[in-house]
């Protein structure tokens, strides 16, 4: 055995220009500056859980664009029927369409055939040429015009590109930094700003169409005139006859009345518009002109002259902030659409600098303590592991560099586990090297033998944890997708550092020091799990199943009573992380809270007696009482405890909340599916039945840990069940692995004996990787924060869960599915003779 040189050069050059790519990573901003042009400079972009930031989720108002569509149509349906000289007594909306009355139903053809003129051709590819309107016969002299769902497809898709744009310029406005705005789905645009924590600006910012128009007053119960409020609740009767369109505006502009000194917002026409006021203001000298924005009145002051100059000035009880926000919206321009906040996640710039904090100490002492794991299981060849792992965290970061990924505190605890899981194809290879060694082979050849053997294992074990990341970055969002990105790198990377890094080295070693054999021997003057190990497992199989039938049988109790502590994620609601300098008095705080008539209001200590998690359930009345609900709830907090700081705010819809929950069992269910299908192909039925079983006992045990626990169940918590199906099957497949390698080798040993002998065979392995698994978690369980608490605990249970699954349910299920393999002889036997006789 040599090493290529190409081989040795190629990896030399990925392993440096990994490092140079992950460098930027680790010094600071005014170092890096100080780098050469030809050095990369890029580093990993921060979530807004470690910078602070406020994250929407804004949705296009499907009703109120039909409304906005029909609204158009009214007064263009009128003039296309006059022109082909068509009476009709009325056009009005009627829910989600126009009924157009006509005086003549010998005309309804002929209308019909005018009004078609409106629809436009919308659609591309297999759908292209399909109109936006249907137009059809209604009663005896009506006809219905209404959006077909092409057209309500298109004109959504259409609403959210503009949106983007006025969003963008909207932002620009008011001076965020680094905003990520973009789109997310067919109907909804995903908006990032890092820095700004005041949700309740960023939703009438954001929320708003800001349609302004101006109107003249009518008479209220007149036909063609609605009623609108201002701010103070006032009435108006507005006609509905937009007289000039807020499109028209060329600048909107903060100053101060030099009267009252309160803030007003200058504007100013362009040209047509200008032009357009002037004649308005002249012809209406003395009566009362309203200005709109969003069927809301600013102000409707009566012409005292007219106006010609092209400008004018809404005045009202405006604070500064509120005024420079209106002169904001009004220079971006109208949204095309009504966009709702259907979900918002703010998180403070200390608790985010905080969990930068605790992430790097818990995933730096977790690493410390797989290094000295590793160092006392393997003595010297420990450190070769050591070595290839810190090349593991490195081009994880690398790679998380070069993709352009955001790094969030679950994605560091996605690379704190990669790093425990890491460690499972170095204990598979020296476990096998050493068995190679015992059996008297040379140096290289063990080594071979060793790679060769432990490779298809580790293959087939890396497989099952990807399948369980690709769904969870499938069915994921935010955070939570962070953390699949982050545990895929680096199972991906681990197979090239842990297997081809680690082969090249051994090689190279054993054969710099002309090694005579190679002895992969622990610090310990023992072995932690003695050589030639033989444990009757099965013997005790009744036991191990009882003990675990029982447990399930408990956990799926629990789950209905009392039941799962759901997070703001899939029920919905307002959730807030509150601090306080001295230990907070709940139940102060509780009756403040409950005096706010906001329903039901659930507190909660966590981590330490000065943290406070808020609940509140969602409130009717749309987004707007949520962003109320808000505000009292902050200014209740305060008012209680003057001290109190209010770190993490969360709202999330039931629609959205919905589509988490769903979601979430989805990609469960597929996960362990999927896994069935791969286990089946690669190894046979009874292998994967016994998986599937023993996945649904180790899975209803964790959600059973969560409801005694009282944990926050919310995408986190989905996170670390898709997480434990992945290691849950990684770990039976070693033990099957063996078991087929086994059946190979000894055809006719009884499958009770081959079991035990599989098991006894890698249960090294199979307990060094559950403990390194459990030491990286460990230290993040315990200090990790609220932030992953419902992530790193539960992976702490449920690693202890899948290791001992593996030995006492997984292969006690395969020796009562009986021997298939002698009845498989048997029959193959049966049909032999058969077959040369029919020949």
């Amino acid at each position: 055995m040599r090493n290529s040189p190409w081989l040795v050069m190629t990896y030399a050059i990925i392993i440096v220009i990994g490092i140079l790519v992950a460098l930027p990573n680790v010094v600071s901003k005014e170092t890096l500056e100080k780098f050469p042009s030809w050095l990369p400079h890029n580093q990993v972009s921060l979530g807004l859980d470690l910078r602070g930031g406020s994250h929407l989720v804004l949705e296009v108002d499907a009703a109120d664009l039909v409304k906005e569509r029909l609204q158009s149509l009214i007064q263009d349906s009128r003039r296309t029927l006059r022109e082909a000289n068509i009476q009709n007594t009325s056009v009005r909306r009627v829910q989600d369409y126009l009924l157009i009355t006509l005086t003549d139903a010998s005309q309804r053809q002929a209308a019909i055939d005018a009004l078609t003129k409106l629809s436009n051709p919308v659609g591309i590819g297999l759908t292209a040429g399909q109109s936006d309107l249907a137009i059809t016969a209604d009663g005896e002299s009506g006809v219905r015009m209404a959006m077909t769902p092409a057209g309500l497809e298109h004109n959504i898709s259409a609403a959210v590109e503009q949106s983007l744009e006025i969003i963008r310029q909207r932002v620009d406005q008011v001076g965020v930094s680094e905003p990520t705005i973009q789109r997310v789905g067919g109907n909804r645009v995903l908006v990032q700003l890092p820095g700004a924590e005041d949700p309740s600006q960023l939703r009438r910012l954001l929320g708003s169409t800001a349609k302004m128009s101006f109107h003249m007053l009518g008479n209220q119960g007149e036909r063609g005139v609605t009623v609108l409020k201002d701010e103070e609740g006032a009435s108006y009767p507005i006609q509905d006859r937009v007289e000039l369109s807020g499109d028209r505006l060329s600048d909107a502009r903060v100053s101060f009345d030099p009267n009252t000194q309160e803030p007003v917002v200058n504007f100013r026409f362009d040209n047509a518009g200008a032009v357009r006021f002037a004649d308005i203001t002249r012809a209406n000298v003395g009566k009362p002109f309203a200005i709109v924005l969003d069927d809301k009145v600013l102000s409707a002051p009566v012409i005292r002259e007219p106006i010609t100059g092209g400008s004018g000035q809404i005045s009202g009880n405006f604070s500064v902030q509120s005024a420079n926000t209106l002169a904001a919206l009004l220079r971006a321009g109208a949204l095309p659409a009504k966009l709702t906040v259907i979900e918002e996640r703010t998180v403070g710039a200390d608790l985010g600098s905080d969990a930068i904090r605790m992430g790097v100490y818990t995933g730096l002492l977790g690493f410390a303590f797989v290094v000295a794991f590793m160092f006392v299981l393997y003595g010297a060849w420990g450190i070769l592991a050591n070595f290839a792992l810190a090349l593991n965290v490195i081009l994880t970061f690398a790679g998380l560099t070069l993709i352009g990924a955001t790094l969030t505190l679950p994605g560091i605890a996605g690379i704190v586990l990669g790093i425990g899981l890491a460690v499972d194809a170095n204990v598979l290879i020296n476990e096998r090297i050493k068995e190679e060694t015992r059996k008297g082979r040379t140096v290289f050849g063990a080594i071979d033998a060793g790679f060769k053997r432990a490779y298809s294992t580790i293959v087939d074990s890396n497989v099952t944890a990807l399948i369980a990341t690709v769904l969870l970055f499938w069915f994921g969002s935010g955070p939570v997708r962070g953390f699949a990105v982050t545990m895929g790198l680096g199972i991906a990377i681990s197979m090239f550092t842990a297997v081809s890094i680690v082969r090249v080295a051994m090689i190279f070693i054993a054969g710099r020091y002309k090694l005579k054999s190679i002895k992969i021997k622990p610090l310990l003057p023992f072995n932690l799990i003695p050589d030639g190990t033989h444990i009757n497992f099965m013997k005790s199989r009744f036991i191990g199943l009882s003990v675990s039938a029982f447990l399930s049988i408990a956990s799926i109790i629990l789950f209905i009573t009392p039941g799962l502590n759901y997070g703001v994620d899939f029920r919905g609601g307002i959730q807030m992380e509150v601090v306080t300098q001295q230990p907070a008095d709940l139940a102060k705080f509780r009756a403040g809270l409950d005096e706010l008539g906001l329903g039901e209001v659930a507190l909660q200590e966590f981590g330490d007696a000065n943290h406070v998690l808020v609940r509140v359930e969602r409130q009717p009345g749309g987004e707007e009482a949520q962003t109320a609900a808000v505000e009292h709830l902050k200014a209740e907090v305060v008012k209680i405890e003057p001290t109190a700081k209010v770190e993490r705010t969360e709202v999330v819809g039931p629609k959205v909340s919905g589509e988490l929950a769903t979601a979430g069992i989805l990609s469960v269910v597929l996960a362990s599916l999927a896994m069935l299908v791969y286990i089946w192909v690669r190894f046979e039925w009874p292998f994967a039945v016994g998986a599937i079983v023993t996945l649904v006992l180790d899975v209803t045990k964790t959600i059973g840990f969560f409801a005694l626990t009282g944990l926050d169940f919310n995408l986190t918590a989905i996170a670390a069940l898709l997480t434990l199906v992945g290691y849950s099957v990684n770990d039976k497949v070693v033990v099957y692995d063996r078991m087929r390698e086994n059946m190979r080798l000894y055809k006719a040993m009884p499958l009770r004996e081959l079991i035990d002998l599989s098991i006894n065979e890698t249960l090294a392995r199979s307990l060094y990787t559950s403990v390194t698994a459990f030491l990286a978690m460990l230290p993040m369980a315990i200090w990790g924060g609220s932030a992953v608490e419902s992530f790193a605990v539960p992976m702490v249970f449920g690693i202890v869960v899948a290791a001992s699954s593996s030995v006492f349910i997984a292969a006690p299920i395969l020796l009562f599915l009986g021997d298939w393999r002698t009845a498989r002889r048997k029959r193959v036997e049966a049909e032999t003779p058969t077959e040369e006789a029919t020949a």
